[in-house]
């Protein structure tokens, strides 16, 4: 009895070390990193006897710990099931594909829902690191410009903007990146952005009209800015009706959204020269006087102070000469001009300065320009001595001596006097 437990014993220790050595053996052919003239290759040869098993099996233990850390093997097995990069068509498609799921909505299972989301997420980190690169490798010229063509073909980028609100606000930040990069590339030299928006140019309707959402403003807001770079969608704004309700869109009592709407008036009256002339001569009136009453005279510091700095951007720009001579000559804008000067801020008091130089330096004054400046011409003189910024500025000083020099030496034309003169004044 005794002999047979003996020889079970054996026979199972035997069994148990050609167990670990098959294990060894399938772990090393998977990582496939030694030859087969490698020292290790006899110690994986069945031993006669149980304390050579042991043995052997404590060496290549040890032989194995040194040469192939566990670390570097669990990276290779990584490496060995990392799924293939799909191409930018893939990329788009599936994109598409998942957007039109959102879109339509039809899916009633919750967790369902959340895995296609969640899909949605990954292709569109995948597609700006296509576009931008991973921060270790420069992004591929040829991948980008497959990318954008596919992207525009398949009209992923109205599909993209429609499912904008329904996204989180990872994926909606890493799809507004993507919209704004595809807009600025370049397919064989031609910029497909602008072709495809030509044919697409409702999408502003979509885009413009967020203004009134906050919780997609900004992010409709950067993506407008960037389809206004395109001549053909800041001519097709600017004669739109939304031109009027930027008034608005500027004075929403939420300070962010204001500012971005300013940034988006500024880009559209200022990127352009030659559609912005156009616009400001054939829609002078109501243009102007909304852009007086509502911005230049708003209640609101961030308003004025946005609209005087962009009315001196406009009328400095040779573009809009003919604008800025009509605009000069006009005493109720010189008027509006002459009270900002009361503001106690210096930013809006010097932006207003660089406007009001023009009226000064106009060579043809109209006759009740000149009334009310020499009507007021003591107090100006006063306050433009002692009118000074914190920096040195010798541009400053030179037009300022100018515009003190020609409002000295005015005289006034025939009998006139200014009805509006105490609405003129400026405080000393």
């Amino acid at each position: 009895m005794e002999c047979q437990e003996s020889e079970y014993n054996n026979q199972r220790k035997q069994s148990q070390g050609q167990r670990k050595r098959f294990h060894l053996y399938f772990y090393l052919s998977f990582t496939i990193i030694i030859p087969f003239s490698s020292p290790l290759i006899p110690l994986l040869k069945p031993s006669s006897s149980s304390s050579s098993s042991s043995s052997s099996s404590s060496s290549l233990h040890q032989i194995l710990s040194r040469r192939f850390p566990a670390r570097a093997c669990v990276q290779d097995m990584k490496g060995l099931f990392k799924p293939k990069p799909r191409t930018p068509m893939e990329l788009v498609l599936q994109t598409r594909d998942l957007l039109i799921f959102l879109d339509q909505n039809t899916e009633t299972r919750e967790r369902k829902r959340e895995e296609k989301m969640s899909e949605l997420s990954k292709q569109i980190l995948e597609m700006r690191i296509v576009l931008f690169g991973n921060g270790q490798a420069e992004p591929n010229p040829d991948a980008c410009a497959h990318l954008a063509r596919e992207f525009f073909k398949h009209d992923t980028f109205r599909l993209l903007v429609v499912c904008l609100p329904k996204l989180d606000l990872g994926a909606r930040q890493n799809a507004t990146h993507v919209l704004a990069i595809l807009q600025r590339q370049r397919v064989g030299g031609r910029l497909i952005a602008s072709e495809y928006l030509e044919n697409n140019l409702d999408l502003m309707d979509v885009l413009l009209p967020g203004y009134e959402d906050g919780d997609i403003a900004l992010t409709y807001g950067a993506i407008s800015r960037e389809c206004i770079r395109h001549q053909i969608v800041a001519r097709y704004v600017l004669g739109s009706e939304y031109m009027k309700k930027f008034f608005t869109y500027i004075q929403i009592p939420n300070f962010d959204i204001a500012s971005d709407a300013q940034s988006t008036f500024k880009e559209l009256l200022t990127r352009h020269r030659s559609t912005v002339a156009e616009f400001l001569s054939a829609n002078y009136d109501w243009f102007f006087q909304g852009y007086n009453s509502q911005l230049l005279q708003s209640p609101s510091y961030i308003t004025r102070r946005h609209a005087v700095k962009l009315l001196g951007d406009m009328l400095l720009d040779r573009s809009n000469s003919a604008v800025m001579v009509r605009y000069v000559s006009s005493l109720e804008n010189m008027r509006i001009l002459m009270n900002l000067f009361r503001d106690s801020n210096k930013t809006i008091q010097l932006d207003t300065f660089h406007v009001f130089k023009l009226f000064v330096a106009n060579q043809k004054k109209p006759p009740e320009i000149i009334s009310v400046l020499v009507t007021n011409r003591s107090k100006l003189l006063r306050f433009l001595g002692d009118f000074s910024i914190d920096r040195e500025d010798e541009q400053f000083e030179a037009d300022k001596a100018q515009v003190i020099k020609e409002i000295a030496t005015l005289e006034i034309i025939g009998e006139r006097s200014c009805t509006d003169a105490d609405d003129c004044e400026v405080e000393s």
